[in-house]
Formats: C-alpha cells, sequence, structure tokens
C-alpha cells in the first residue's frame, strides 16, 4: 500500500462515513430535524422514535453502505490493508462527522457495513446476535454491546485472527460511543423499543 493508497482510504473513507443520513432522510420526509427527536442520535434507532419505519430502515441501510462501499472500492483498488484503513475511517467519520460540528451516530449500523465489507461472515453473525438480543430484550443498546464484545471473539474462531485489531477497535469505539447507555442498563433505565407506528 502506498502513501497515496492510504491518504485515499483515510479522507475517502472518512468523507464517505459522514455523509449524515438519517439526517438528511428524516429532513426530506418531512419529519424535522432528528436531532431534535429523542435521543438526538442520527441512527437509524432514533430515527424509528419518529414513527416511519421505512425512513429508518433507509437509514439503517444507508448507514451500512457507506461502511461497506469503501472497505470494496479500496479492497478492489489497493489490497486488504487500504480496505481496513477506508472502513475504521468511514466508521469515525460517522461518529464524527465533519458537517455537524463531529457530532455524529454512535456507529453501529456503520460497523456493521464495514464488517460485512470486509469479511461478510462476520457481518452476518452480529447482525444475527444483534437480532436475538433485540428480539429477546428489545433494547437496541444492549443488542449492539453484546454483538461488539463477541465480534472479536469470532474473528478468531473464523480464522480471521487479520481482522482481530480493526474489529476490536470497532467493538471499543462501539461501547464508548454507548457510555451513557451502559449507565442506564445498569440502573435498569434502558428504555426498550416499539415496532409500532406513532399514530
Amino acid at each position: 500500500m502506498t502513501f497515496l493508497d492510504m491518504l485515499i482510504a483515510l479522507v475517502g473513507g472518512y468523507l464517505c462515513g459522514s455523509i449524515p443520513f438519517g439526517l438528511i432522510l428524516t429532513k426530506s420526509a418531512g419529519l424535522g430535524d432528528v436531532r431534535q427527536i429523542g435521543s438526538g442520535n442520527i441512527g437509524a434507532t432514533n430515527v424509528l422514535r419518529t414513527g416511519n419505519r421505512l425512513v429508518a430502515a433507509l437509514t439503517l441501510v444507508c448507514d451500512a453502505l457507506k461502511g461497506t462501499v469503501p472497505v470494496l472500492a479500496m479492497g478492489w483498488f489497493a489490497g486488504t490493508q487500504a480496505a481496513v484503513l477506508a472502513g475504521l475511517a468511514a466508521f469515525f467519520g460517522h461518529l464524527f462527522p465533519l458537517w455537524l460540528g463531529f457530532k455524529g451516530g454512535k456507529g453501529v449500523a456503520t460497523a456493521i457495513g464495514v464488517l460485512l465489507g470486509l469479511s461478510w461472515p462476520l457481518g452476518l453473525i452480529f447482525m444475527a446476535v444483534w437480532v436475538v438480543m433485540a428480539v429477546l430484550f428489545r433494547i437496541s443498546s444492549l443488542s449492539a454491546l453484546t454483538a461488539s464484545l463477541l465480534t472479536p471473539l469470532w474473528a478468531i474462531l473464523l480464522d480471521r485472527a487479520d481482522l482481530l485489531l480493526p474489529v476490536s477497535v470497532l467493538a471499543v469505539a462501539v461501547w464508548l460511543t454507548h457510555r451513557a447507555n451502559i449507565v442506564r442498563l445498569l440502573r435498569g433505565e434502558e428504555p426498550r423499543f416499539s415496532l409500532a407506528r406513532k399514530s
């Protein structure tokens, strides 16, 4: 990987990851500024609090794609190392978007997208753990924390130790972005989500 490859991966990945799809889609749908709703987060879970499941689903897909696309593009263009850099840059672009004063989302959907790009089995396992936990407890943060915590272990079990460092970085970052959620979980105060449409 050349210096130019590294620069393209970092800058391109960051700019792609920093696109605030949650904000763009909610405003386009006439739902207002998602930062003024619920937790104020721009991610799909908070978009769901508008009551519009379609917009929330689109946000989830777009936030994941902005992790997957840079990984696949740089992987094709410059190899695995560049793909990893692009994925991490996209992830941190979502967390700290230039366009929103470096105040972004919590990174779960984008982390899934990065994992799918780097190793689709890891991405699918993350999603499977998330879904199982969500069905059992209906707490989005608990689902994300559990799935991210187990991902480095699955990287080892799937003989992808080469990805252990980047997936560990993603896991640690997800836990850090969920600090307030962890406190509420420990207190038994974390809200459960519902898929019911608002009237």
